[in-house]
């Protein structure tokens, strides 16, 4: 990927953040004018931390799309639809409703361990080098799974209300949330995006097959591990401070794929970028709801994913003929 293409992306990610932070503008001002302490305040301490955590949980989205892209050489693989959204949400939710451990440590060591069993499962059922259709039902199998057994849990959970108070969550929800939980999602995010740049080359390599990739001097077991691994530790913090938000990362690295060339582990910077402005244009976006209202932002990434996503469908059938 060229310089010029950074920059952009770069500049992308910047004004999207800036527009997350801002946006609506005039309550801002309004606050600043009248009481400068209050106006900041809430910059600070309500708008702020959902910008971060948009940015990080965008980032992780693209990131680990793009290396489950490359890993399987399936440009369908995505985090959501391999089931690694839906797993770490169903053991988020297990910890919190039916073990009782509600503190962020205790929810996002669950959501790991839930994303880390759907992504294992995957290699189990599908292979590491799964054909689309494989790859389809296997991770909606696993989808539907852990989706069934997150409204048992919930069902079970000895709290009468833990439908309510997980409905929010469950379809991805930003708002009203600390600095200290976006650390705490933002991190792990980024600590595994880090290491998961670290693996472009190997993942690269994979486009000529396994042998030939091994005889590049690439541990291809250990490589599935360290994307599995780091996969589940990004999303799964995220998911256990945000709830599942799905899509972005299946868009985020098919574009960026577009910038590198068709080289998959070179997408995994650009994807990460893209990803990041395009939850926080989201997350802009479902500001325009009427007041009053809340939009969950994984509802708006799904209205508009599914559609991109079944025209993906179309576009590799009508290649295949």
């Amino acid at each position: 990927m060229s310089m010029r293409s950074v920059m952009l992306l770069s500049l992308l990610l910047g004004g999207a953040f800036l527009l997350s932070l801002l946006v609506p503008m005039w309550p801002i001002l309004g606050l600043l004018s009248q009481d400068r302490e209050l106006g900041i305040g809430v910059l600070t301490q309500l708008r702020l931390p959902r910008a971060l955590l948009a940015l990080a949980y965008g980032a992780m989205l693209g990131a680990s799309g793009a290396a489950i892209q490359a890993l399987f050489a399936n440009p369908l693989a995505s985090p959501d639809l391999t089931g690694t959204t839906s797993g770490a949400a169903l053991g988020a939710v297990l910890t919190a409703y039916i073990f009782g451990f509600s503190a962020p440590l205790a929810l996002s060591l669950g959501a790991v361990a839930g994303a880390l069993g759907a992504l294992v499962l995957l290699l189990l059922l599908a292979g590491a080098r799964a054909e689309t259709g494989t790859l389809l039902l296997a991770g909606l199998a696993i989808s539907a799974l852990a989706g069934a057994l997150t409204t048992l849990a919930l069902a079970l959970a000895p709290s009468p209300f833990a439908f309510y108070d997980a409905y929010e969550w469950l379809m991805g929800s930003l708002v009203d949330r600390s600095l200290g939980q976006a650390a705490f999602a933002g991190i792990p995010a980024l600590v595994s995006i880090a290491l998961l740049l670290r693996l472009t080359r190997a993942l690269d390599s994979l486009t000529l097959g396994e042998e030939v990739a091994q005889s590049f001097g690439h541990d291809i077991g250990r490589l599935r591990r360290w994307v599995v691994c780091l996969s589940a530790l990004g999303v799964g913090a995220c998911v256990a401070i945000c709830g599942a938000i799905g899509f972005i990362g299946l868009v985020a690295p098919i574009f960026a794929r577009r910038l590198t060339g068709g080289h998959p582990g070179r997408a995994v910077l650009p994807a990460s970028l893209l990803g990041a402005s395009l939850l926080l244009l989201a997350d802009s976006a479902v500001r325009a709801a009427p007041l009053g209202r809340t939009l969950p932002i994984g509802v708006l990434t799904a209205l508009l994913g599914a559609p991109f996503f079944l025209w993906l469908v179309a576009h590799m059938r009508w290649r295949l003929r």
